[in-house]
C-alpha cells in the first residue's frame, strides 16, 4: 500500500483517503482543480471583492448577480471581441468562476483550513502537496490569491496561512509583493524572504518568523501576537578552540572537534551534549560523518585518525601511519573508504570496514589541508600548502592532474554536486573554478581581501560560497563568476544618497556612521570612508565633484577627498546633530544646518566658519542655495522658511505659511521660484524676490518628506510619508501624475541611475546564518506603531531596532 506510519490516527486517514478518494480530497487533489484557470482572473476577483468590502467571498461569488458583474468587468478588460468570440470567451470564464468556487468551498472544510501543515505531524502531506503543485504557475498563483484573500474573509485563514508557507517551502519569490491586511495564523514561515513587502495592517498570530529576511519591508500599525523566533542553541563544553563540525546526514547530530583532545556529539533539537569521546592525545582538525551516519572519523595532531560507532560512542579503530598531523578527513560518496590528508605530504586511502590502509597518495611538497571526493567518488581532490591542487584516481591511486594557478597555500577544495567543477579557496585571497575534465582553470573569483578558508557548492550547483578571514561571506554565480552579493558592510538605515555633478558617483550617509562612495554604473562600492562617530544624516558633493561634505550627529560636518578617501577637514562649530549640508554652485562655501537652530556658512578651502546665521527658534531641516549663490534658503521645525544674503549674512525675509515643520526647500534652476514641503501635508511656492507665496498644492495624506524641482524647473516631485510621490506642473500647481502609493511609475520617468543601479543597503537574498544571536533581518524596514508580541508576552522592537529597522514616530517626534 506504500508508506506505512507510526501514529494510529494518520494511518486510519491515510486508509479513508486510498477507500474514498472522492469523498476525501487530498488537498493535491483540489488544488489541481485549477491549474488550467486563467490567472487573470484571480487579480479581477481582488479588485471586486475589495471595492464591495465583502467578507463572505464564497457566499458573494455565489450569487449570480456577483458573477454576472465579474464576467462582465473580465471582458472589459480582455478588449473587444466579436458577437461569437465574447460567446466562447464568456463560457470559458463561466466555467473558470464555478471551479474557483467550487475550490473556495472544499478548501473551507477541507485540512488546509483546520490544520497547521507546517507542523511535523502534518509534513508528510506537505512535502506531496508540494512535490504535486510541481512549479504549476497557474495554482502557485491560486495559492498567492489565498494569501490575499484573508486580508477579506475570516473564514480561509489557515488556508491562506497553510499557502504562505507552502510557497515559502517551495523558494517562490515573495519580495516586493502587497500583503497589506493579510491574516495569518498558527504557521511556520521559518527562513521566508520577503524583501520589500508591504504588511501594513497585517495581523499575524502564533507565527514562527525565525530566520525570515524583512529587509525593506513597511510595517505601518500591525498587529503582530505571539511571534515565535527560536534561538539558536548554544553549545557549551569545549573548554578550548573548536576546528570542526559536522553534522549526521539525517541532521540530528552535531560532531565537534577541539584542541581540548575531545570530539563531542550534540543534539541538534535540544543543544544537548549527547556524548564526549575521548581518544586522541591532541587536537581533533578534522571529523566527518559517514553517509550512512553510522560511523565518524576524526584527524587529529596526534598523527591519528579515529573512527568511532556512533550508536555505541564506542571507537573501532585507530588509524596510526601518517607521520604529522591530519588536517582533513572525507568518506567516499559510498562510505567504504575514507581518505585523510596530512602534514607528512601525503594523502592516504582507508579500507573502513577492515581500517585498513588500501593506499598512499605522494606528490605534493608541503603540507595537505582539505581533501574532498568527487560525487561520483571517482575522483579525490587535494589542497596543499605547496599551492597547487591534485587530482587523484580513487582505484589507482594515481595522479590525473596538477592544478596551478593560486600563489599561495589552498585551504579548501570542493567539487560541484555534477562533478564537472571544482572550486578552491585560497591564502592568496582568490577562489579559482577549475574544470575537472581538461584540468584546467576556468575562472579566477577576486573580492575577499584575506585569505579564503571555505568554499561550498549550492545544491544545484549554480552557486557559490566563501569565507574568509576578512570576515564576510560572498556568494558567487558559478556560471558568470560574478558576486552576486558580500554579506557584510551596509546593513543599516541610509539617511541620504547624492550623486557627483557627472553622474558617475553616489555618496550615501547611513546610521552605521560610515560615507560610502559607489560607482552607478557597475553598482559596485569604491570606498568607505569612516571618521563620523554618529549618524551620517546629509551628504554632498561639491560641484567639482572632489569633495564630498558629511554632516552627523557627532555635531561635526567632515570634507572628504573624493580620489583618496581620505578626511580632509573636521568643521566643528555646531552644538547638536547636523542634519543637512549644502554647496554654493562655485563650490567654495557650504552651508549647513542643524539641531541648535542654527545655520552656519564655511569656507571650504580654510575649513573655518564665515557666519553664523541665527533666527530659527527649532531644528534647521534643509537648506539650498540659489544658483547664482547668492541666497540660501532654510526651513525648520518652527514652521518657518527663511532666505539669507550669503554675502553679509542676514536674514533677508521670513516665509511663514506652513502649519507644521518645514522639512524640505529647494530654488528653482531660474532663481525666480522657491517650493517647500511640510509636516501639513501641503506645498507651497514662494516668490523669492518679493516673498509672497505663488500658489499651495495639497493632495498627500501625510507630511511632504521632500520637493525638488526638474532642470527646466517647469515641474515639481514630491515625497511623502503617505508612500506616494506626485509630480506637479509648476505653473498650473496641477497634478501631472499621482503615484497612488506605487511610485516605480514615477521613478521612471526620472531615469535615475539610482533606482536601477545602486545596491540596496541590505541583503535582498535568503541566507543561512549561523549565529549565536536570534536570526531575523529587518535592516531599512520601516515600522509605524502596531504591536510585535513575542509568545513570552515580550515586546519585539527593541529587538527590530537592533536589526536596523526604522521607527517612523521616532522619527516623526524628533
Amino acid at each position: 500500500m506504500g508508506c506505512s506510519f507510526l501514529k494510529q490516527g494518520v494511518l486510519v486517514q491515510k486508509t479513508q483517503l486510498l477507500s474514498f478518494p472522492k469523498l476525501f480530497p487530498t488537498g493535491a487533489d483540489i488544488f489541481d482543480e485549477v491549474k488550467d484557470v486563467d490567472k487573470k482572473l484571480f487579480g479581477v476577483i481582488l479588485e471586486i471583492l475589495r471595492k464591495e468590502k465583502v467578507k463572505d467571498c464564497i457566499g458573494f461569488l455565489s450569487d449570480i448577480r456577483n458573477r454576472r458583474q465579474l464576467e462582465s468587468q473580465i471582458l472589459q478588460q480582455a478588449g473587444n471581441f466579436t458577437k461569437t468570440d465574447t460567446q466562447q470567451k464568456l463560457s470559458v470564464v463561466r466555467k473558470d468562476m464555478k471551479l474557483i468556487i467550487d475550490v473556495l468551498q472544499k478548501l473551507k472544510d477541507h485540512d488546509l483550513n483546520q490544520k497547521d501543515f507546517s507542523s511535523e505531524e502534518n509534513q508528510e502531506s506537505t512535502l506531496n502537496l508540494i512535490k504535486s503543485i510541481n512549479d504549476n504557475k497557474q495554482i502557485i498563483e491560486f495559492l498567492e490569491f489565498l494569501v490575499v484573500l484573508t486580508s477579506l474573509d475570516d473564514t480561509l485563514i489557515q488556508c491562506g496561512s497553510n499557502s504562505l508557507h507552502s510557497l515559502v517551502e517551495m523558494r517562490v519569490d515573495l519580495r516586493n509583493k502587497n500583503f497589506e491586511k493579510i491574516k495569518i495564523k498558527n504557521i511556520s514561515l521559518e527562513g521566508a524572504n520577503f524583501v520589500g513587502c508591504n504588511f501594513s495592517e497585517s495581523q499575524l498570530n502564533n507565527v514562527n518568523i525565525g530566520g525570515i529576511n524583512l529587509n525593506g519591508t513597511q510595517l505601518f500599525n500591525c498587529k503582530w501576537r505571539d511571534l515565535k523566533i527560536p534561538e539558536l542553541k548554544k553549545l557549551n563544553g569545549h573548554i578550548y578552540d573548536i576546528y570542526s563540525v559536522c553534522f549526521s546526514p539525517d541532521g540530528i547530530t552535531i560532531a565537534s572537534g577541539s584542541s581540548d583532545n575531545s570530539i563531542r556529539l550534540w543534539d541538534v533539537k535540544t543543544g544537548q551534549q549527547k556524548a564526549k569521546l575521548d581518544g586522541h592525545s591532541f587536537g581533533i582538525y578534522s571529523v566527518c560523518f559517514s553517509p550512512d551516519g553510522n560511523t565518524l572519523a576524526s584527524g587529529s595532531h596526534d598523527y591519528s585518525i579515529c573512527l568511532w560507532d556512533t550508536k555505541t560512542k564506542k571507537k573501532k579503530a585507530k588509524l596510526i601511519v601518517h607521520t604529522n598531523t591530519v588536517n582533513s578527513v572525507c568518506f567516499s560518496p559510498d562510505g567504504n573508504t575514507l581518505a585523510s590528508g596530512s602534514d607528512d605530504r601525503s594523502i592516504r586511502l582507508w579500507d573502513v570496514k577492515t581500517g585498513q590502509q588500501k593506499a598512499k597518495l605522494d606528490g605534493h611538497s608541503f603540507g595537505i589541508y582539505s581533501v574532498c571526493f568527487s560525487p561520483d567518488g571517482i575522483t579525490i581532490a587535494s589542497g596543499s600548502s605547496d599551492k597547487s591542487i591534485r587530482l587523484w584516481d580513487v582505484k589507482t591511486g594515481q595522479q590525473k592532474a596538477k592544478l596551478d594557478g593560486h600563489s599561495f597555500g589552498i585551504y579548501s577544495v570542493c567539487f560541484s554536486p555534477d562533478g564537472n567543477t571544482l572550486a578552491s579557496g585560497s591564502h592568496d585571497q582568490s577562489i579559482r573554478l577549475w574544470d575537472v575534465k581538461k584540468g584546467q582553470q576556468k575562472a579566477k573569483l577576486d573580492g575577499h581581501t584575506s585569505t579564503v578558508f571555505s568554499v561550498c557548492f549550492s545544491r544545484d550547483g549554480k552557486q557559490l560560497a566563501s569565507g574568509s578571514a576578512d570576515k564576510s561571506i560572498r556568494l558567487w554565480d558559478v556560471k558568470t563568476g560574478q558576486q552576486i552579493v558580500k554579506l557584510d558592510g551596509h546593513s543599516h538605515i541610509v539617511f541620504s544618497v547624492c550623486f557627483s555633478s557627472c553622474g558617475k558617483k553616489l555618496a550615501s550617509g547611513s546610521v552605521d556612521r560610515s560615507i560610502r562612495l559607489w560607482d552607478v554604473k557597475t553598482g559596485q562600492q569604491k570606498a568607505k570612508l569612516d571618521g563620523q562617530t554618529g549618524y551620517v544624516y546629509s551628504v554632498c558633493f561639491s560641484p567639482d565633484g572632489n569633495t564630498i561634505a558629511s554632516g552627523s550627529s557627532d555635531n561635526s560636518i567632515r570634507l572628504w577627498d573624493v580620489k583618496t578617501g581620505q578626511q580632509k577637514a573636521k568643521l566643528d562649530g555646531h552644538s547638536y546633530d547636523i542634519y543637512s549640508v549644502c554647496f554654493s554652485p562655485d563650490g567654495n562655501t557650504l552651508a549647513s544646518g542643524s539641531d541648535d537652530s542654527s545655520i552656519s556658512l564655511w569656507d571650504v578651502k580654510t575649513g573655518q566658519q564665515k557666519a553664523k546665521l541665527d533666527g530659527h527658534t527649532h531644528y534647521v531641516n534643509s537648506v539650498c542655495f540659489s544658483p547664482d549663490g547668492n541666497t540660501l534658503a532654510s526651513g525648520s521645525d518652527d514652521k518657518s522658511i527663511r532666505l539669507w544674503d550669503v554675502k553679509t549674512g542676514q536674514q533677508k525675509v521670513k516665509l511663514d505659511g506652513h502649519r507644521d515643520t518645514v522639512r524640505s526647500v529647494c530654488i528653482s534652476p531660474d532663481g525666480n521660484t522657491l517650493a517647500s514641503s511640510s509636516n501639513d501635508k501641503s506645498i507651497r511656492l514662494w516668490d523669492v524676490k518679493t516673498g509672497q507665496q505663488k500658489g499651495k498644492q495639497d493632495g498627500h495624506g501625510n507630511c511632504i518628506n521632500s520637493v525638488c524641482f526638474s532642470p527646466d524647473g517647469n515641474t515639481l516631485i514630491s515625497g511623502s510619508w503617505d508612500n506616494s510621490f506626485c509630480l506637479w506642473d509648476v505653473k498650473t500647481g496641477q497634478v501631472i501624475k499621482s503615484s497612488d502609493k506605487n511610485y516605480k511609475d514615477i521613478l521612471a520617468q526620472f531615469k535615475a541611475p539610482i533606482f536601477q543601479n545602486n545596491p540596496q543597503p541590505f541583503s535582498n537574498y535568503s541566507i543561512l546564518v549561523i549565529s549565536q544571536e536570534i536570526i531575523l533581518e529587518a535592516s531599512g524596514t520601516l515600522i509605524l506603531q502596531g504591536e510585535f508580541i513575542n509568545h513570552q508576552g515580550k515586546d519585539m522592537k527593541p529587538l527590530f531596532k537592533s536589526k536596523g529597522s526604522c521607527f517612523l514616530e521616532d522619527l516623526k517626534q524628533k
